[in-house]
């Protein structure tokens, strides 16, 4: 369940006369000559390319200042040679290839985290399966989805949705996290159903506090056409200016991540769908090396709404937080608003701020739930183990179980991995120290 937080961040919001000047633990080192570089409004700059962090290059001008500038700012061309200098790195990662992200074979010292990730236009390619008016059933497919609409939607509009959802399909896959995303083999699509109202939403299982619900008991995702921002015209829908994909990505998430949601605490869950939804995305792309602009966009946005508090203890409490006391908190908006805060500060923290700002801990510790899961998978093969419902199986005696609990106390177990020895005040500061060196004070 995500909450209705939405945020589009703009895309080129410096120009070349507006630097911003930072320090960062984890850059990549260019050494390019210096040449005139031109940006896609004409202007001019002499400097010499020295680095790129994120989604900016970094240059070092004439009079020895080091500045900062959006790479989508460039001219075509020296886009082009910002990506030759960087080696590569700053290609559009398109589906399914990724395979550091998704073989999790290689070391998580040694795997990439993505700058730019886009999805393939043919995984957009939208098919009308069945189009029942008398049924209210409209059934659309693209590469890896099926949708199952109460209402017709406008082609356009239809291709828009499914863009989001192949798209966050392509980073989830593009990210080192390890998450193999492959359509359930049983359904042959991941499954979303798109409801006219909040009244049909609710009644079918949608909780009455959320934008959009997925459900890993029966693997689909749920959202009514006003959390998408969709409005009627004449006899179709269509998009409204405040559409928005923020639910959408947020949902896809937990959707792709499926198989791992039964072993890992609340607070992961939550917080890797926030971190992808905070990543600024625009017609297909998400912008993945400009998570540092992002988690400061989404800090400042609740700061605005006097949602968050300075009471920030990531060991002493939130780590450790148990899913019924998740759900117990979260019965005031305010405290749902800081789970969600908290759970997103975190997974921010491990991937780019803990240790070597490779994500290296994180990535062992999701590494260790996959061995948990793929254990988990290999004992659901075995043909005398007879599954019912509501996740509930029967197997024989002599059969053992595996080792690793399928429940949040397998992910509980395992936090050790994160912690690497560090007592829970010392964590906390270093948590607070990694987000100081970005200019983030908790």
């Amino acid at each position: 369940m995500t909450p209705k937080f939405f945020h589009l961040l703009p895309l080129g919001v410096c120009v070349l006369n507006a630097f911003l000047c930072v320090s960062l633990l984890c850059s990549q080192t260019l050494a390019p000559e210096m040449r005139i570089w031109t940006s896609t409004d004409g202007r001019t700059i002499q400097a010499k390319l020295t680095g790129v962090e994120g989604d900016q290059a970094v240059f070092e001008l004439s009079n020895g200042q080091t500045a900062k500038v959006p790479v989508l700012r460039l001219s075509p061309a020296d886009q082009t040679v910002v990506q030759q200098s960087a080696g590569g790195a700053l290609k559009a990662v398109p589906a399914n290839d990724n395979p550091v992200a998704a073989s999790g074979k290689t070391p998580p010292e040694k795997r990439v985290w993505p700058v730019i990730v886009e999805v393939p236009s043919s995984a957009v390619d939208i098919k009308a399966v069945e189009e029942n008016a008398a049924e209210h059933k409209y059934v659309y497919e693209s590469a890896t989805f099926q949708f199952s609409s109460q209402d017709k939607l406008a082609g356009s509009v239809m291709k828009e949705v499914a863009r989001t959802f192949e798209a966050t399909h392509s980073l989830v896959q593009a990210l080192p996290w390890g998450i193999d995303a492959t359509p359930p083999p049983d359904l042959g699509f991941y499954q979303a159903k798109l409801y006219v109202n909040r009244d049909e939403y609710i009644k079918d299982g949608g909780p009455k506090n959320s934008g959009g619900v997925y459900f890993s008991s029966d693997r689909i995702f749920r959202i009514p056409f006003e959390s998408m921002g969709l409005e009627m015209r004449g006899k179709t829908w269509f998009k409204k200016p405040s559409y928005k994909e923020a639910t959408l990505v947020h949902e896809v998430t937990h959707q792709m991540m499926n198989d791992f949601l039964p072993f890992l605490p609340t607070w992961v869950i939550e917080g890797t769908a926030e971190y992808t939804e905070a990543i600024p995305y625009n017609a297909g792309k998400f912008l993945a090396g400009a998570h540092e602009r992002a988690v400061k966009e989404y800090i400042k946005h609740w700061t605005d709404h006097k949602v968050l508090t300075n009471d920030f203890r990531p060991a002493g409490d939130h780590m450790v937080m148990k899913h019924a006391q998740w759900v117990k908190l979260s019965e005031t908006p305010h405290a749902q608003w800081l789970l969600y805060y908290q759970s997103y500060m975190l997974v921010y923290y491990f991937c780019h701020l803990d240790g070597d700002c490779k994500g290296t801990r994180f990535l062992k510790y999701l590494d260790a739930v996959a061995k948990a899961r793929d254990d988990w998978a290999t004992f659901f093969k075995n043909p005398a183990v007879k599954k019912g419902i509501g996740g509930r199986f029967s197997y024989p005696a002599n059969l053992p179980l595996p080792e690793a609990k399928r429940s949040e106390e397998f992910g509980m177990e395992k936090l050790g991995i994160l912690f690497d020895g560090r007592s829970p005040s010392q964590f906390d500061a270093e948590v607070k120290a990694g987000f100081k060196k970005i200019g983030v004070k908790l």
